[in-house]
């Protein structure tokens, strides 16, 4: 089965393009700058890091969040929280990414930052839509989409146009899906963003549609723009859609070579996310060879791990993780509320004082006329 991949934003303090700066010269400021600088220093290493060496980037993610609660810096609290999400999400653990996200969307909302508000609105859609809750992420996707262009931001827009994509897809609305693909596809070739994702999304497309040869086709175009990035963890999730394309067309020995890449390198970037759907093409492959054992103990192994990630427990969680979020929302509401209603209240006391101010001014005047009046009848 193919597996679509999902585009996260990831937070610096929201304000880089991911790629621009090379390793070196972030390790080399790191050692010089301080504070706020420091703590964003850290979070560029974790974008840096993030697809070929996770474990790594979330050793840097901790870095600058220990250091932002430090020196008080909510902005780079949020884009530290926010990486941290994504870490997580990448190793399977999506209840606990999903944990992360709401701490940002708090710091992001009371520093009113649109743009780490459109980055968490489309990484905690990302949660929903692997849970398949699509109504929730429609939800998230949408809003984050439309916070994006406003922004003007063409690397976040084509990531949550890509996402877009996704879940039509998932929702069997091809024509739309390939709409949002080709879109995305487009607006990072025009911006010369090395992007792969609605490439490779637009390959899934075409093997949802049994066009093996084409999806073929657009999988190694991704892989090609993901060596240029060195992107590894988006080139694992490549290898398992390629795996599956080559395997549907008859190219077996090619589809078990892929395959095995695709475990090892797995297992190199702890990307757990991945290993349900390398299971689940390992059977089919051992499956077509005719080792029907290894085949059903394989595909044991992907019902496991599906469960463990997928399954209700952590759905549970997740759906509890969102009533803390939604009462936070509704909160604020009845803050807002009763603030306006504060003000109304003084607005009404000012117009009353007003008021008795006036009649008190108009007896004052009366009171002096009168007593003026009866002065000029006594004489």
């Amino acid at each position: 089965m193919k597996a679509l991949v999902f585009s996260l934003l990831v937070c610096v303090t929201c304000q880089f393009s991911l790629g621009q700066t090379q390793p070196d010269s972030l390790l080399g400021a790191l050692n010089t700058s301080e504070g706020e600088k420091k703590v964003k220093v850290l979070n560029r290493l974790f974008g840096q890091y993030l697809n070929n060496d996770p474990v790594k980037a979330l050793g840097y993610a901790r870095e600058a969040l220990n250091l932002a609660i430090t020196v008080a810096d909510k902005k780079g609290m949020g884009a530290a929280y926010n990486n941290l999400g994504i870490a997580y999400r990448n190793q399977g653990a999506l209840d606990k990414a999903l944990e992360y996200y709401i701490k940002a969307q708090a710091l992001y909302e009371q520093l009113d930052d649109q743009t780490g508000i459109a980055s968490i609105k489309n990484n905690m859609a990302n949660i929903y839509a692997l849970k398949k809750d699509y109504g929730l992420a429609l939800n998230f996707m949408e809003q984050a989409h439309a916070l994006l262009i406003k922004q003007g931001n063409k690397e976040r827009i084509v990531g949550a146009m890509n996402n877009l994509g996704n879940l039509n897809s998932e929702l069997g609305r091809n024509e739309n899906a390939m709409k949002f693909y080709s879109q995305a596809a487009q607006l990072a070739e025009k911006e010369n963003l090395n992007f792969a994702d609605p490439v490779e999304n637009l390959g899934n497309l075409y093997l949802k549609q049994n066009s093996y040869a084409t999806a073929i086709e657009y999988f190694n175009k991704a892989i090609a723009i993901q060596d240029k990035t060195n992107n590894q963890l988006g080139k694992l999730n490549t290898f398992t859609n390629l795996a599956t394309a080559l395997l549907k067309s008859g190219k077996i020995k090619e589809a078990e070579k892929i395959l095995q890449e695709a475990a090892i390198l797995s297992s190199t970037l702890n990307a757990y996310t991945n290993l349900p759907s390398i299971y689940k093409a390992q059977a089919a492959l051992y499956n077509q060879q005719g080792q029907s054992k290894k085949a059903y103990d394989t595909f044991l192994k992907y019902d496991s791990l599906r469960e463990k990630i997928y399954g209700e427990e952590s759905s549970r969680k997740i759906a509890q993780m969102q009533l803390v979020v939604n009462f936070s929302e509704k909160e604020k509401e009845l803050q807002m509320m009763q603030k306006e209603s504060e003000i109304q209240e003084l607005e009404l006391r000012n117009i009353r004082l007003v008021v008795v101010l006036a009649v008190l001014a108009i007896f004052t005047v009366i009171a002096i006329v009168s007593l003026f009046y009866r002065k000029n009848l006594l004489k």
